[in-house]
């Protein structure tokens, strides 16, 4: 059996070698283009944006180009089918990514590097890349504790891969690749439902679910039936505590309630182990019970102004600063969860943004919220809304548990594949497919 240390692969099992990753690959260099360099079409500028969680490409989004004679002047730095990319400096170091055709033809941007095996026969691109993404994150967390800025080529070269016959590194690669293609497949559902949501949220706040004929108001059309008032008619909204610094621990039994635990989107986020917890005096008015309706008033990361959330569980979360609580809501008129899908629609957020204030953060107040308006069906009306949208976040949620399962059993199957703990040979694959 094999071990995967912090650099590697230490010792090989039967019909293995070790080598260095700098023996049987080179690591090369992206161009700095300037920004007088690009032009409004031509060849794709690949840089650290274009590759997503889980080494995705994403070539659609946040797009620059080049001009096309770049292809000869800059030629070394052209992307090809299967080059391996790892981030080596910056707050996404260690990030890595696989170049599939579809994108090409690219050149490499700084701050990365390319990986390409030195002789085509020897060394499988997909097996070293999978490899890759089993021990670059040990690298990255031995350098993180060293306070490096950035990887050196000569440490990075030194990482021990494992290396058995080219013909069971590509076996190792199929398998891998079917488990992959598993968890895109999630995460191409996980999207088109976000999607639905995201138009059933417009539809059902701007139509909603009677067919009732529509009339022009201040904030657009609306069924004849709803009612158009201000926010502050119906709740108010409580800052939170500025809780001291100099309690944040690691562990402990109370949870600091922050931006970070707001998804985008709205709904909310566990910060696993970026969570922080307070150990100092607690004023007992600013821990949240299970179900209280928080929204985000800073803009912590892109999308985030407005998100709202419910607390999940009670005597455990603290009211935080930056996030406001609805407070002395009028149940006779709003449904609590009808309220929460208002502020996570995509009209609301703009509203809210529009409003705020800061250059580089920008944040909100509660008295600029409660100046917004909204439209109110019935109760009734309220409730079938969201039970409709409920059944949709239901739908979200399992396909993400799934896809966090398939996630979890894909590391494990990449581990022991590359350990040799499992051999190719000894695997169903039919059955696995």
């Amino acid at each position: 059996m094999t071990a995967i240390s912090e650099n590697g692969t230490d010792r090989a099992p039967d019909g293995w070698e070790i080598v260095e990753l700098g023996q049987i690959a080179d690591l090369l260099n992206g161009y700095a283009f300037k920004s007088e360099d690009y032009a409004q079409s031509g060849i794709l500028n690949f840089r650290v944006v274009n590759i997503r969680d889980q080494g995705l490409i994403d070539a659609t989004n946040d797009i620059e180009f080049l001009p096309l004679e770049f292809t000869h002047s800059h030629k070394q730095y052209l992307l090809s089918e299967g080059d391996i990319l790892v981030v080596m400096v910056g707050a996404t170091r260690g990030k890595m990514g696989y170049i599939p055709a579809g994108i090409l033809p690219a050149l490499m941007n700084q701050n990365m590097w390319r990986i390409v095996p030195k002789i085509r026969d020897d060394v499988d691109r997909r097996y070293l890349y999978y490899f890759l993404t089993l021990v670059v994150p040990k690298f990255v967390h031995e350098y993180s504790e060293s306070a490096r800025g950035f990887f050196k080529k000569s440490d990075f070269r030194s990482i021990k891969v494992p290396k058995p016959k080219f013909k069971e590194q590509q076996s190792i690669a199929g398998v891998v690749d079917v488990a992959q293609r598993a968890i895109e497949q999630q995460e191409r559902l996980i999207a088109l439902t976000a999607e639905l949501k995201k138009a059933l949220l417009h539809k059902l706040f701007s139509e909603g679910l009677r067919g009732e004929p529509q009339k022009q108001t201040e904030i657009g059309p609306v069924p004849e039936s709803w009612e158009v008032v201000t926010l502050a008619s119906l709740f108010e909204i409580k800052h939170g505590y500025a809780f001291e610094g100099e309690f944040f621990v690691a562990q402990g039994r109370y949870v600091l309630l922050t931006p970070g635990h707001f998804f985008e989107e709205g709904e909310f986020r566990d910060q696993n182990d970026k969570t922080k917890y307070y150990v100092g005096e607690i004023p007992r008015s600013y821990l949240l019970a299970k179900g209280d309706l928080l929204v985000a008033m800073t803009e912590q990361k892109a999308g985030l102004l407005g998100s709202a959330i419910i607390v999940p569980e009670s005597e455990k979360f603290l009211h935080n600063q930056r996030l406001g609580l609805i407070q002395n809501l009028d149940e006779q008129r709003l449904d609590k969860l009808f309220l929460f899908y208002f502020f996570n629609t995509a009209t609301v957020r703009k509203q809210i943004f529009l409003t705020s204030s800061g250059s580089k953060v920008r944040h909100t107040s509660p008295g600029k919220i409660r100046e917004l308006s909204i439209a109110l069906p019935s109760l009734d009306e309220q409730g079938d809304i969201v039970q409709l949208l409920r059944a949709v976040d239901a739908k979200l949620e399992v396909t993400q548990r799934k896809r966090q399962t398939m996630t979890d059993l894909f590391h494990t199957l990449l581990h022991q594949l590359m350990t040799a703990q499992i051999r190719v040979n000894d695997l169903d694959l039919p059955a696995a497919e």
